[in-house]
């Protein structure tokens, strides 16, 4: 019998199913590769908001990823919610140690404005996790919150990948999907630019979106693409993930991780 590619996501744990470490898993699930996890946090969320946040020690986080690296492997890394500084240390360090590709989703804020990342930690993003990254993935907020770029236009697309790739992942994927129109990124390592366009869907349940994207990239990097056949196929994935958001409690419901299963 045949192991698939192996991949372990970092993140937290969102209790409503559709994001975080939940989210992560899914994707893996449907893109074909075996996903392991280490927890970071554990959070009391619904579609509404994130209604309470518990971190895990740093030692927990730590023996976690030793467990599953050690004795099983793996060929991509993808990491979400690391909430304080002295999580984002250890989790960088452990990172820098694999030798796997490495994708960082510098989760900063829930989708509906709930704070997942101390101000502290920022730092640290910047100075010890963003360096380990083969693909760092920001949304435009959270460009802002770790560069200062406000970007307000497709045009300023560059300039906020070039302050992200000062920190030095090798690639920076930028997400343009706050913007109007249609959803943009741009996917850099500072000389080559590749644009990825999609339809915009209209579609307020996007939970999720980030933890998606970024688990889809780690998951065909494990598959063995390169970074732009990688990320160009997770920006597939998920424009129709997004599309088949479906209504989940009183507020934003998911993405649907397994539109795949059922466009068959």
């Amino acid at each position: 019998m045949t192991t698939p590619p192996l991949v372990l996501t970092v993140a937290g744990s969102d209790s409503g199913g559709g994001a975080g470490i939940q989210a992560d898993l899914k994707t893996m699930l449907a893109l074909g590769v075996h996903g392991m996890s280490v927890l970071t946090a554990v959070t009391a969320q619904n579609s509404l908001g994130v209604h309470g946040v518990w971190e895990l020690p740093a030692d927990a986080v730590r023996a976690q990823y030793r467990a599953v690296v050690d004795d099983i492997g793996v060929q991509a890394v993808k990491t979400g919610m690391l909430s304080s500084g002295e999580l984002v240390e250890t989790v960088a360090a452990l990172l820098a140690a694999t030798g796997a590709p490495v994708v960082v989703d510098p989760v900063g804020v829930s989708k509906h404005g709930d704070p997942l990342l101390a101000a502290s930690a920022l730092d640290a993003v910047r100075t010890k996790l963003l360096p380990t990254a083969t693909v760092a993935t920001p949304n435009l907020d959270e460009v802002a919150l770790l560069t200062g770029v406000q970007v307000e236009s497709e045009a300023d697309l560059p300039r906020a990948a070039a302050a992200v790739l000062s920190y030095g992942p090798r690639w920076a994927l930028i997400k343009g999907g706050h913007l109007a129109g249609e959803a943009v990124d741009l996917l850099t390592d500072g000389t080559e630019e590749h644009w990825l366009r999609a339809p915009r869907h209209d579609n307020r349940h996007t939970h999720g979106t980030g933890c998606t994207l970024a688990s889809a990239v780690a998951s065909y990097l494990a598959r063995g693409l390169t970074v732009p056949e990688a990320v160009a196929a997770a920006k597939t994935y998920v424009t129709g993930a997004i599309a088949g958001g479906f209504p989940l409690g009183g507020g934003i419901g998911p993405v649907d991780h397994g539109w795949g299963f059922r466009a068959g």
